[in-house]
């Protein structure tokens, strides 16, 4: 019998922690009803690293995020560090994990569930049956871009750098994975830049028509503006099946595209490396919305981004398909059943809080497996 799947699991601030301890309802579950077991660790990053180690995150986390199969992540974010200082956020702990893992490709998809159509502020007609995948990238770009810092001048003002620098390794990597992703759904790629105001949107333009041409010529192939696919993604989502762009667009699009599935506490996503010789991929997966520090420990956070995050992990990480399915099966039926939690509740819904949502999910999971 093969060892169990290293699996670090970082909850983070705020809701992390209450959010996350829904997925360990589901582990526990998964342990008992299918013989699934994970060899599990935990740690501290963001706030709760700050509080007790004063940095966001440890060279121990880091390692043992390295060593792990796949990382599990929460939320990181806690106003009470609004003064720590720009380089002691507790954000800095998820840059710094994509940065040292390598993790270059964020994915985040944007799926409507029927019954949650109406919970968008568009159209149901407009979003019913959205089913999108943004390709980010996440270790380049003008996140990661040097020079960098604020500067005094001469005159005694101020100024701040920061600069958008891509390769051409770096761009054909990510659009890569958009593009195997896409042989995978519709079979459509939509690449976003700025070409018309910033070379580097030209060159990422450039890359990723040659990568078409030389190893995807069965894709489709659009290219879009980063300000015109924000006006498409509003007017009409369902015209998009994977859209791949740079670190800061896909960071825009990407939260814009999570508000027409009605709630950022439905979205999760994954961020991958690249595979080494001993085939292990470097892998984070989390909720792509915040830690909420406003309603943390209230019971009001919507556990489901972190339960479907932890979905992602099994079908990319463990390769664990038919598992994967069974939550995604398990949420769809809780959501169609009428349960919301207070993000996407609307007239003629039952109310439940974060663990009422989590258990509904595992009793879910029990029938369906029963029944399968």
């Amino acid at each position: 019998m093969s060892a169990p799947k290293k699996l670090l699991i970082l909850p983070g601030d705020g809701i992390g922690p209450e959010i996350m301890n829904e997925v360990r309802r589901i582990m526990d579950w998964m342990a008992q009803a299918r013989g699934i077991r994970f060899d599990v660790s935990d740690d501290l990053v963001g706030g709760a690293s700050l509080a007790v180690h004063g940095q966001p995150i440890t060279q121990d986390v880091i390692d043992a995020a390295r060593a792990a199969d796949a990382v599990l992540f929460g939320s990181v974010g806690d106003p009470k560090w609004a003064s720590a200082g720009f380089d002691r956020r507790p954000e800095i702990a998820i840059l710094k994990l994509r940065q040292e893992l390598g993790l270059f490709a964020n994915l985040r998809p944007a799926k409507v569930f029927d019954s949650l159509a109406d919970a968008s502020t568009l159209k149901p007609e407009v979003v019913r049956g959205l089913d999108i995948m943004i390709v980010r990238e996440t270790v380049g770009g003008i996140y990661f871009g040097t020079p960098r810092g604020i500067e005094t001048l001469a005159d005694g003002t101020r100024r701040g750098i920061n600069t958008e620098v891509y390769t051409t390794p770096e761009i054909e990597r990510v659009a890569r994975v958009a593009f195997e992703l896409a042989r995978k759904r519709d079979n459509r790629v939509c690449s976003v830049e700025k070409c018309n105001v910033m070379e580097s949107g030209l060159l990422w333009k450039e890359v990723v028509t040659d990568l078409h041409a030389r190893e995807y010529p069965d894709v489709q192939l659009t290219h879009m503006l980063a300000d015109n696919c924000a006006m498409q993604l509003v007017r009409n989502p369902r015209q998009f099946d994977v859209i791949v762009t740079g670190n800061l667009f896909g960071d825009l699009l990407s939260d814009l595209a999570s508000m027409l599935t009605g709630s950022l506490g439905m979205l999760p996503s994954a961020t991958l490396g690249a595979k080494g010789e001993d085939g292990r991929m470097p892998a984070l997966y989390e909720p792509i919305h915040g830690s909420a520090p406003d309603i943390a420990g209230q019971g009001k956070a919507n556990p489901l981004a972190q339960i479907l995050s932890f979905a992602m992990l099994l079908r990319y990480s463990f390769d664990m398909q038919d598992d994967a399915a069974l939550i995604e099966q398990a949420v769809s039926n809780v959501l169609d059943r009428g349960l919301r939690t207070p993000d996407i509740m609307s007239a003629g819904r039952t109310e439940v809080n974060t663990a009422g949502m989590g258990a509904a999910v595992v009793e879910e999971l029990a029938r369906l497996n029963k029944a399968g």
